[in-house]
């Protein structure tokens, strides 16, 4: 089974399966689709703050924190806030 794209790691759970092929432990999956479950069931707060904390979240891993910073302020949202800098960056 090919993971790769976006939906890699969702798929990869869907199937039950880590991307090397190896099965994920049962207890492992229904851990993660109780929590999923519930946070599938939360009330969002706003598409802009969304889509911002995803951009922050893995744009981290893709741009070093000048560049993320520079590119969310230019795009019209809040640039990188202390507590986003510590965690993604230190």
């Amino acid at each position: 089974m090919d993971f790769s794209g976006p939906d890699a790691i969702d798929n990869a759970i869907q199937a039950g399966l880590d991307l090397d092929g190896s099965p994920i432990p049962t207890e492992m999956l229904i851990l993660y689709r109780d929590v999923m479950d519930k946070e599938n069931a939360r009330k969002r707060s706003g598409v802009k703050k969304s889509m911002r904390n995803r951009i922050v979240k893995t744009g981290s891993k893709h741009f070093d924190q000048d560049t993320l910073n520079t590119r969310l302020i230019n795009a019209g949202w809040d640039g990188l806030k202390a507590k986003e800098i510590d965690f993604f960056y230190n």
